[in-house]
């Protein structure tokens, strides 16, 4: 296949790039506006490969994505580009609706009148993957709550009830995609992942920011009592499942994607903490500081806060046969190690003029 892949820059939009060069035969053409979060490093490993093209554009942008479209004669779309960030959302949603609605119907529209163009068996096997969140979910009952809270997880027939500006844009991105498969036929597959984390992070998420704080001797700040739960994915592992959607998903079908591990959000720090306790002493980088873990702190939680999410990931077990291969404990490890190894790639993030503070236009 040649791949169509929006937001391929980003975090794991960069990881499912990497996948497809390293480990298929399928040729990839990136299209990524590079945002604050965009960062064109996350490729250096595949970027010389004849199978790798980047298209600077904004998917908002109707006549450059024609362009691209014409230009390249994609047999797949995967749409990745998205503004992500629950907190950026708060404080600024304008964005939010910006990308991840308009952007979403313009690539759509895009995609079909292209898809309407194609020959009869080129027709046929297009597809059109949108990459989505749990988030669109809204939350589930937690174990403070409710004593058999953790029989609840997502399906993909629970019902939306989204909490935040980001995941009520991304909710109703989902509802464009499908809306475009049903009375349009575009030949669309959604799929909805937990909480991704690994190498290549941009360092406004949890542990990115937890990691690089604490490298510092910085505070490490936790919402409120840092019980909310999350289900963690490590994020090659999403790479490899996205694209077993992609390629061997039945069109009209929705594949949650999760990884098996509900963890608080105070456990995860305090975790983060004991890993770079045994790679990385304080001491060894001139912290006075006995444990890394005393940076912990808390602070004010944020509106709206879902307290937990956990996916259900046996559909796409059973039809597509992917299970995750990290644990969250080798994950992890991996992630810190990477951390500590690529400071040179997090000190290019802080001469981006990021130093670790919340973005966006305060309300």
């Amino acid at each position: 296949m040649k791949i169509l892949i929006t937001g391929g820059a980003g975090f794991i939009g960069s990881a499912v790039i990497r996948h497809i060069i390293q480990h298929t035969a399928d040729s990839v053409v990136n299209v990524d506006k590079l945002t604050y979060a965009g960062n064109l490093g996350n490729l250096n490993e595949v970027s010389h490969s004849d199978r790798y093209r980047f298209e600077r554009v904004d998917i908002c942008n109707q006549g450059e994505l024609e362009r691209v479209f014409d230009t390249y004669q994609p047999g797949a779309v995967m749409h990745l580009a998205a503004e992500s960030h629950v907190d950026r959302s708060i404080d600024g949603p304008a964005d939010f609706i910006q990308t991840n609605i308009v952007g979403t119907y313009t690539l759509l529209e895009v995609a079909r009148h292209y898809w309407l163009g194609l020959t009869a068996a080129r027709k046929a096997e297009f597809r059109f993957h949108h990459i989505s969140t749990d988030e669109v979910y809204g939350d589930l009952p937690h174990p403070d709550e409710e004593s058999d809270a953790l029989s609840y997880l997502f399906t993909e027939r629970t019902a939306y009830a989204p909490s935040s500006p980001y995941s009520a844009s991304k909710a109703s991105s989902d509802h464009l995609v499908r809306a475009w498969q049903r009375t349009f036929g575009l030949p669309t597959l959604v799929s909805n992942c937990s909480n991704n984390y690994g190498p290549y992070h941009f360092p406004e998420k949890l542990i990115p920011l937890m990691i690089l704080n604490a490298l510092e001797g910085k505070a490490l700040p936790v919402y409120g009592k840092g019980d909310q739960i999350r289900d963690w994915l490590y994020v090659e592992d999403h790479a490899r499942a996205l694209y077993r959607v992609v390629a061997q998903g039945k069109i009209g079908e929705t594949y949650n994607i999760g990884g098996h591990n509900e963890k608080r959000n105070l456990e995860v720090v305090q975790t983060l903490c004991d890993l770079l306790q045994e790679l990385a002493p304080p001491a060894g980088r001139g912290l006075s500081l006995e444990h890394y873990r005393d940076l912990i702190t808390t602070v004010e939680d944020r509106p709206g806060h879902d307290r937990r999410y956990a996916i259900d990931a046996g559909k796409v077990e059973r039809e597509l046969g992917w299970v995750p291969q990290e644990t969250f404990e080798t994950g992890l490890h991996k992630t810190v190690q990477w951390y500590l190894d690529n400071q040179a790639w997090c000190q290019r993030i802080r001469d981006g003029n990021y130093r670790g503070e919340r973005l966006g236009n305060r309300i």
